[in-house]
């Protein structure tokens, strides 16, 4: 049987923090992804840029170095005093290259199929050992067994859903009641950003919503709208007239969202559709029906770009996320429940993971319903990342023990980033590891 110090579930941006750090602790480290690559949303679900959290960040060492392996590719850029807008294709590449750096072994289309529990510890689990998308006749007629046993120290949990804690029979905290919309991202091709640049400072003057910046003969440029009456937003003439006109559904301009890309200077990224009708995101029937509803809808929002926006005349839909934006699913019942009262009177912790800024932002699927509310610098405690069930076992990422509306503050990348950090440091402290950086 194989045996690891850690191995991590899920190649995400959490995961991938921690099996970074683990790794260059000097652990043997075991990095598992479903998917052909690493990213998760950043790459999966084209969820760029990385939003800023704040002055006082912690634990920000996997950050800095992909900042840095990105920029020596070509695809990172600062905009908007914000070091996190990425180019979601060579952030596969980047984050290869760290891994390897790190020492950390990568098993891609792998899957968890069983776990082995005892006296409360996670002991082995059960993976798939052949690549699921290959069909090999021989093993076939062979019967042979096509998985395997493997074990660790600790286990990390960073699958988004908590699919190991699912597995290894954990509480959770999720409620029926407690979803958020998902977003299906896409992006489009051959726009003449200059064009557009040019037509959009002059048409929306709020710089709050709408921005324009030449970064070394690169434009990089930002704007907005939802069908919330929150603010006046410039683009909802536009909105409102496409709806009038049938070139697009009332509820598709519920949330619009776009923004230049690192390296693609002639691409724009689209933070949208957000999917209203179907928020159960670990129904598989829920999903399915987003998943094709979000793409007529990527469809219409297109053809609105070509027909309203000037330099999208001759723009295409160059990529669709092949992953759903989700921004709340399972939830473990950790060693420390973290609330929305931890984040309004910003509590100190003793062993902090993370310190950010970033605002209680919950989407919702009603008009004017949505929560933005802004913080002061709070923190998020390491007992938040442990099982209460099971003594070996972590979670890092949006699954994380906190309740419904303290998380929708801390599932966004650069906190989940932070989360990965502080678990690899306090694995290699109990392993009594020193990490070179």
């Amino acid at each position: 049987m194989n045996r690891y110090d850690v191995i991590v579930i899920g190649g995400g941006t959490a995961g991938c923090a921690v099996a970074y750090i683990a790794g260059l602790a000097g652990l043997k480290v075991l990095l598992i992804e479903k998917s052909i690559h690493l990213g998760g949303t950043i790459t999966s679900a084209l969820v760029v840029p990385a939003m800023k959290c704040g002055e006082h960040q912690i634990n920000t060492e996997f950050y800095k170095a992909l900042v840095e392996e990105l920029k020596s590719m070509g695809g990172q850029a600062t905009y908007l005093d914000n070091q996190g807008w990425f180019n979601p294709e060579l952030t596969k590449i980047a984050l290869d290259n760290l891994m390897a750096k790190a020492s950390v072994e990568v098993f891609f289309d792998t899957h968890i199929q069983d776990v082995n529990i005892e006296s409360g510890r996670l002991k082995s689990i059960k993976i798939s050992k052949e690549m699921l998308s290959v069909y090999n006749d021989t093993l076939e007629n062979l019967d042979k067994d096509l998985s395997e046993y493997i074990e660790a120290k600790y286990y990390v949990d960073a699958t988004g859903n908590c699919e190991l804690g699912k597995l290894c029979g954990c509480n959770f905290l999720e409620e029926k009641s407690e979803q958020q919309p998902v977003s299906l991202r896409f992006m489009m091709g051959g726009v003449d950003v200059v064009k557009f640049a040019d037509w959009l400072k002059e048409y929306d003057k709020d710089r709050n919503v709408t921005t324009v910046e030449d970064i070394d003969g690169f434009i990089h440029l930002s704007t907005a709208y939802t069908w919330d009456k929150d603010k006046k937003w410039a683009l909802a003439p536009l909105f409102e007239d496409a709806v009038k006109n049938k070139v697009l559904k009332n509820h598709d301009r519920n949330y619009f969202q776009i923004f230049t890309v690192a390296g693609m200077p002639t691409n724009i990224a689209f933070n949208c559709p957000r999917i209203i009708d179907y928020t159960d995101t670990l129904q598989v029937k829920n999903m399915s029906k987003a998943l094709q509803l979000a793409r007529q809808n990527i469809f219409r929002l297109a053809n609105f770009c070509r027909i309203y926006l000037p330099g999208f005349e001759n723009a295409y839909i160059s990529n669709i996320a092949d992953m759903l934006g989700i921004r709340v699913s399972r939830r473990i019942k950790g060693k420390y429940i973290y609330t929305l009262d931890d984040v309004k009177s910003a509590k100190k912790f003793e062993h902090p993971v993370l310190v950010s800024n970033y605002p209680v932002d919950v989407h919702s699927n009603e008009k004017d319903k949505s929560t933005l509310t802004m913080a002061s610098d709070y923190q998020l405690p390491l007992e938040s990342l442990m099982s209460a069930d099971i003594e070996n076992l972590y979670v890092a990422g949006r699954c994380i023990s906190a309740d419904f509306m303290s998380q929708g503050a801390l599932r966004v990348q650069a906190s989940c980033f932070s989360m990965g950090v502080g678990l690899g440091k306090y694995f290699a402290q109990l392993e009594n590891k020193k990490i070179n950086f």
